[in-house]
Formats: structure tokens, C-alpha cells, sequence
């Protein structure tokens, strides 16, 4: 079994958009947006996305809710991290060797909580 997508939600489809253009800029993945409620990120095996809820009421974070992405290196871990912080993002653990993974924490704009590891 593999996970097929993962969604978060925003109450601010177009600043979440740039928030995750940005920062998903080297990464090959593919950008759509089916819908004005909804935008994607695609690679062969990996879909993420962003979405105003179906029920029109306002996005929350889930607590204990976090998304991984493993992004390659432990350089690439630092620099998306740097990334994420300037594109408005805030630290949630800075990158760091934790167990057999080197990886840091972020929260987007809506405050979803983040992992980028090697």
C-alpha cells in the first residue's frame, strides 16, 4: 500500500498557492489547479494539495495532523527550511539529525504543521 494524496486546507487559496510554488520551485513536481477551491502538486507517485473546504466553513489545522516530505539531502532539508521561514512560514524544530532521519519542522500560513527530511 502507498498513500495517494494528502490535502490541508487554507482560508486563502492564492497566498497558500504562492506559499507552496515557492517552495516546491526545484522539486519537478507538476502544478494545477482543477478548481477555484483546489490546487495540486503532482510527481509519479506524490500528490499534495491545498483546498478551501468543501463545507465552506473556515480551515483549521489538525492537531497532531503533520505532512512529511522527503526532499533529498540534508542540504536540501536546510534550504527549504531557510525557504519556508521566508516565504512566511514559521519553525516548528530546526533541521537537525533526529533518529535515523536528518529533518526540520515547519507551519504554512494556515498553520499546518510540516516535515522536510533527507
Amino acid at each position: 500500500m502507498k498513500m495517494n494524496y494528502f490535502v490541508v486546507g487554507t482560508n486563502d487559496i492564492g497566498a497558500a498557492r504562492a506559499f507552496y510554488d515557492a517552495l516546491f520551485t526545484d522539486t519537478g513536481l507538476q502544478s494545477f489547479g482543477p478548481s477555484e477551491r483546489m490546487h495540486y502538486w503532482m510527481g509519479a507517485d506524490f500528490a499534495f494539495a491545498i483546498a478551501i473546504p468543501f463545507d465552506t466553513q473556515p480551515a483549521t489545522n489538525g492537531n497532531g495532523t503533520m505532512v512529511g516530505f522527503s526532499v533529498g539531502e540534508a542540504d536540501d532539508v536546510i534550504r527549504m527550511h531557510v525557504l519556508a521561514l521566508e516565504l512566511g512560514g514559521t519553525c516548528e524544530g530546526a533541521p537537525g539529525q533526529r533518529g535515523p532521519k536528518f529533518s526540520a519542522y515547519v507551519r504554512d500560513l494556515d498553520g499546518n504543521k510540516i516535515c522536510l527530511s533527507d
